[in-house]
C-alpha cells in the first residue's frame, strides 16, 4: 500500500501566509499607535513640571533691572527719588524695547529680573540646567528626564493683562514660557509678575 504524503499544498502556503499577513497587519495599525500615544502623558507632566519649576524661579527675580532689590523699598516706576543717585524711580524703568538679558548669558545664577530669563529662549533643558548649575536646581537629580525638550521664554510688559505686548512701561509683566515635548508638543505656561 503507498505511502500517504502528508503536509500542505503550494496554494494552502500561500493563502495562509497571505491571511497572516493580513492579520499582521491589522494588528499592527492598532498597537503600534498605541504604544507611541502612551508616552505623551508621561512627556506632557515632565513638561509641566519644568515649567513649573522655571516659571517659580523666574517669578522670584526682581520686577525690573532698576527695582530694589532689598525689599521693596522703592519699586520702579514710583515717583519717589533715590537718595544714591538723585534720580526718580520712574525715569529708570526699563523701556519695552529695551527688555532682556543683560549679562550673564545662560548661567541663571547671574539673572537678577525676570526679563534676564529671555537669554534661555531656544535652548534644550539639558543647556539650561547643566552640570555646573543644575546642583543649585531643585531638578539637579532628573536633568536626564528633560533629554529633548526646548524652552521658549517671552517677558513683556502687559498693563492690561491682555495677552498682548505693550508699547509703554507698565506695572505688569507677562512671562510666557513654552516647554516642546521630544515629540514636538508645544505646551505653554504663563503667569505674571508685578511691580510690587
Amino acid at each position: 500500500m503507498p505511502a500517504r504524503n502528508l503536509g500542505f499544498t503550494l496554494m494552502e502556503m500561500v493563502i495562509g501566509i497571505t491571511a497572516f499577513a493580513v492579520a499582521l497587519t491589522m494588528i499592527s495599525s492598532l498597537i503600534l499607535p498605541q504604544a507611541s500615544r502612551s508616552v505623551e502623558p508621561i512627556l506632557q507632566a515632565r513638561a509641566a513640571q519644568l515649567a513649573q519649576s522655571l516659571l517659580n524661579e523666574i517669578s522670584g527675580r526682581a520686577f525690573d533691572e532698576h527695582s530694589d532689590r532689598a525689599g521693596g523699598l522703592l519699586r520702579c516706576g514710583e515717583d519717589a527719588d533715590r537718595p544714591e543717585d538723585g534720580i526718580q524711580a520712574d525715569e529708570l524703568c526699563t523701556q519695552p524695547a529695551a527688555l532682556g538679558c543683560e549679562e550673564g548669558g545662560t548661567n541663571k545664577d547671574l539673572y537678577d529680573d525676570v526679563d534676564d530669563y529671555l537669554c534661555l529662549n531656544g535652548l534644550s533643558a539639558a543647556a539650561i540646567f547643566d552640570a555646573a548649575t543644575a546642583e543649585a536646581s531643585l531638578l539637579s537629580e532628573d536633568v536626564a528626564l528633560y533629554q529633548g525638550f526646548v524652552v521658549g521664554v517671552q517677558v513683556f510688559y502687559d498693563q492690561n493683562m491682555d495677552g498682548q505686548a505693550d508699547a509703554a512701561i507698565g506695572n505688569m509683566k507677562l512671562i510666557t514660557l513654552t516647554v516642546t515635548t521630544p515629540m514636538g508638543q508645544p505646551m505653554v505656561f504663563s503667569t505674571y509678575r508685578g511691580n510690587y
